[in-house]
């Protein structure tokens, strides 16, 4: 931890209690006038509240500062990710700071104390370590004057909150140099006073003196970037008009109340307003709309913008106007050329040398990369936000080169990897992308991701006979394969450290991925309690028919006696079969949590016989499962259940720990992470287990005539896309006209519009394809290629047509059978095989669970009637003890005759 004892700061006028709801966004909090445009943020932090946290600390940087109150908090870590997510500063109990204090690189200043003794003890301990001091639900705010009083001018920064504070306690406070914490709803931007509601411009300027005859304030006006626009007044009235309106509204010392651009256009959307460090002047932060600030139509009353700035209102300009096949034309639509472009740019300012070359090549290489961003949509004042986000980050990353450019300059990197925020990173390392597709996490509303150039919902589509064979297959790739190996080098790490430190490891890895942080064991052992099994009457009811159609399916699948053959006279071989002993069943948690996937797997196991049944699924953030799955685990005899998801929790029942059985067996589907894992885990020979298949991220394949129905192949699209963002979905049209292909296009938009995962779907619909086939033939030709986990035939003579499928998963025959009837209840179980390895593999059955056993028995007759050909064989292949095991036996036969072994 860095120190800063008694280092003065720039505060806030006031913070806003916000409870957090699950539903609202940045935007909608800041929406509000009241929180938008100056103070900041204050949320209280429960262990279920931390993902919500962490998306508005991301959706807020560079907009408003956030300040979080920890105080509950029983993970350091989850502090340290709060921080380094961009919180201002947070709230913290005497407990927690010992081991803050050893975090490296930990501003002391975003510490903000919360005392529980008395303000002389508390003052004592804030002596000397920079940390901030919170007044909590103090009593009387006349006494907070004479706290800080007695604190001297060195004081820390304070904060103060009190049970219904009024608006002149709140004022008296922004006076005392102290800084209140009112609840949002108390906010107001109404220029009078009203009971209970706290005026923000009041609060804004309570502080603020002017030192003009006239009473104004000097106020500086900017745009985002911080680039002067000019020099205008402000006093009471005209501020509260801003704060109510959005607006920059000043005073202007002839008209008074001055609504800028009303009558020219050139008005300004209000961002933030401040105070100097003095608290005698007032900056308004704006984003100038029209021609520019000034009166003279320039971008400000000092003149045209230069550098940067002028340079990205001249992209902005030329990106909107440029003539059609011109060299910036082409820039903005030719990504490939552009990104040419940029890395010809870096490389020579890589050469460069001298000072003007490396400022000449410097220039070359911003202007190609802001006119990438500006083909983006991105800004200046984008860019800027970012690079804000950065500068608060307290872990650091190595800063290692990657390695072809690590290779390139000769810069060593020793083969390491690195970890940050818990992703391991390697010279091969994934994209930020490619990990949130890898994790299936759900596009943000500005990704365009699955929309096409009318911004609606829609699958590339190919007409087949119009493209080439190596076009088609291109476009049949799963997005999955692109990134496998850098996938595999996330996952290496994670396993090593499970098999070597057992629970530790796999506690950690939970408190850090589930937010969990309140789980002090990895398992939850049978018996289960029943608290954590209450269920409603109507899932309960579903479930038990789920479970006894399933059951029905797989025990109609058991081998009711051994086989036996009789070779030749005197030689019986034979078959039989035994349940794996321990299994483990891998149930996906994260975007949509699975308890039917533990009923399919867990029910062949029990029909099976298996002994030892483990399920591992991730908990929720308060450390506890859905209880539909406690319940399935009950119902099907499992000894316990692993807390934990990801390639962590196939570790620790591929190795064991302390307290996780190990198992033989490992089943069950999950996203890229679980799925590498698997594939580790079974090629790892000291763990010594094997696999059910590589079961990844969900696809389906539709195939679709002229009968079926465009509502019922939307539905079935969107039943697999809405999985995760690296699903992928396939409709073959076969022989269907625009018209026909519009009607699925159209419902398919409509239908995904109106669901609660759309911005799921979307990913998955960005690398999904419409293909347009002519006949039946080329339709089975192509999803035989491409073996699909679900195909769903919508065709005339379905069942007809589903003899000629090679392979699949699971087949879906005719207009009444949707996948989803397989994913829950029809009996076929739902854990198939992804990836094309349908090819190779079948989806989870009875024989997945048990194995076979060959035994053979002969009697003298059948060794003498076989043995010559096994003796021929071992001296063929040169094995001399293979051949005297038989010749030994045949000797003493000849030897005592009459005489028999019982066996």
């Amino acid at each position: 931890m860095t120190d800063h004892a008694g280092v003065a700061e720039h505060l806030p006028p006031f913070l806003a209690a916000i409870d957090l709801p699950q539903s609202s966004s940045a935007s909608d909090i800041l929406s509000a006038n009241e929180l938008a445009y100056t103070g900041a943020l204050f949320v209280t932090v429960t262990p279920e509240k931390i993902d919500g946290v962490l998306s508005l600390l991301k959706d807020t940087i560079g907009r408003s500062d956030v300040y979080l109150d920890v105080s509950t908090s029983s993970s350091t870590q989850d502090i340290v990710d709060l921080l380094d997510g961009g919180a201002a500063k947070v709230f913290v109990a005497s407990g927690q700071v010992p081991a803050l204090q050893e975090v490296p690189n930990l501003d002391s200043r975003r510490i903000v104390y919360h005392p529980t003794v008395s303000a002389d003890e508390a003052e004592d301990q804030l002596s000397g370590t920079g940390f901030g001091l919170y007044l909590h639900n103090v009593q009387d705010v006349e006494a907070v004057g004479s706290i800080l009083k007695a604190m001297g001018k060195t004081r820390p920064a304070v904060y103060v909150s009190k049970q219904g504070m009024a608006e002149a306690e709140a004022v008296k406070l922004r006076t005392l140099d102290a800084v209140p914490i009112v609840g949002s709803h108390q906010l107001t931007v109404a220029p009078e006073p009203t009971k209970n509601a706290i005026r923000v411009a009041s609060l804004l300027l309570a502080k603020t003196k002017s030192d003009r005859a006239d009473g104004l304030f000097t106020t500086l006006v900017t745009d985002e970037r911080g680039i002067a626009l000019g020099l205008v007044y402000s006093n009471e009235e005209s501020v509260a008009e801003s704060l109510r309106s959005g607006r920059g509204v000043y005073w202007s010392r002839k008209r008074g109340l001055w609504r800028k651009g009303d009558t020219s256009g050139d008005w300004q959307e209000l961002v933030r307003i401040e105070t100097d460090c003095d608290d005698d002047c007032l900056r308004f932060v704006v984003r100038q709309q029209g021609s520019g600030f000034c009166h003279l139509l320039t971008a400000t009353c000092f003149g045209e913008y230069r550098g940067l700035s002028k340079l990205q209102k001249t992209l902005q300009s030329r990106k909107r106007s440029a003539p059609e096949g011109s060299y910036t034309a082409r820039l903005f639509d030719d990504s490939k050329m552009l990104n040419a472009k940029i890395m010809e740019e870096a490389s020579e300012l890589c050469e460069a040398s001298s000072k003007d070359e490396i400022a000449a090549e410097a220039a070359d290489v911003l202007y190609f990369a802001l006119t990438k961003a500006t083909a983006a949509g991105v800004t200046l004042e984008d860019i800027e936000r970012n690079l804000d986000g950065k500068s608060v980050k307290v872990k650091r990353r190595k800063g290692d080169a990657k390695g072809p450019f690590a290779e390139k300059f000769g810069v060593a990197t020793n083969g390491t990897s690195s970890h940050t925020n818990g992703v391991s990173t390697t010279n091969g390392a994934p994209t930020k992308d490619e990990v949130r597709e890898a994790e299936s996490q759900p596009k943000s509303k500005a990704d365009s991701a699955g929309l096409n150039g009318d911004g609606r919902i829609q699958m590339r589509r190919y007409v087949t006979k119009d493209e080439a064979p190596e076009t088609i297959r291109e476009a049949l790739k799963r997005p999955s394969q692109r990134s496998t190996d850098k996938i595999m080098a996330i996952v290496r790490p994670i396993i090593n450290d499970v098999r070597e430190q057992g629970d530790k490891a796999l506690l950690s890895y939970t408190h850090k991925f589930e937010k969990a942080t309140s789980l002090t064991s990895p398992v939850l052992k049978a018996p289960f309690p029943e608290s954590l099994m209450q269920l409603p009457p109507e899932t309960i009811e579903a479930i038990d028919i789920s479970f006894e159609n399933i059951r029905k399916f797989h025990a109609a699948q058991r081998e009711e006696k051994p086989l036996e053959v009789e070779t030749m006279p005197g030689v019986v071989c034979s078959r039989f079969v035994r349940p794996i002993e321990r299994v483990g069943l891998y149930v996906p948690g994260g975007t949509a949590v699975l308890p039917s996937t533990a009923l399919m797997l867990g029910v062949p196991a029990m029909v099976a016989g298996c002994k030892t049944i483990v399920l591992a699924s991730p908990p929720r953030a308060d450390g506890r499962l859905t209880p539909e799955i406690v319940y399935v685990a009950h119902k099907v005899g499992a000894e316990s259940i692993v807390l934990a998801g990801g390639a962590q929790a196939v570790a620790a029942m591929a190795h064991g720990t302390e307290s996780v059985s190990k198992v033989d067996k490992i089943l069950g589907p999950g996203n890229q992470f679980v799925t590498a894992a698997k594939m580790l885990v079974s090629n790892d020979t000291t763990a010594q287990v094997s696999i059910d298949m590589p079961a990844g991220p969900s696809e389906v394949l539709v195939i679709a005539d002229k009968t079926a129905l465009p509502a019922f192949v939307a539905s079935d699209l969107l039943s697999q896309a809405e999985h995760g963002v690296d699903s992928q979905v396939v409709c073959i049209a076969v022989d269907l006209s625009e018209q026909q292909v519009r009607a699925i296009e159209d419902e398919l938009h409509a239908q995904a519009t109106a669901l609660p995962r759309v911005d799921m779907v979307r990913g998955a619909i960005s690398h999904s394809v419409m293909l347009v086939t002519r006949t039946l033939d080329e339709a089975l030709e192509l999803s035989n290629a491409y073996a699909p986990e679900h195909l769903i035939l919508q065709v005339a003579d379905s069942i007809a047509v589903r003899e000629r499928i090679m392979n699949a998963g699971s087949v879906f025959c005719g207009p009444w059978t949707p996948e989803s009837v397989g994913d829950y209840s029809a009996g076929v179980n739902h854990s198939l095989p992804t990836y094309g390895y349908a090819k190779q593999y079948s989806g989870v059955n009875l024989g997945s669970y048990v194995k076979h056993i060959t035994s053979s028995h002969l009697t003298a007759e059948g060794l003498k009637n076989v043995g010559g050909a096994v003796m021929q064989w071992a001296k063929v292949e040169e094995l001399e003890a293979h051949r005297r095991a038989v010749e030994i036996r045949l000797k003493w036969m000849e030897e005592n005759k009459g005489r028999s072994l019982d066996g």
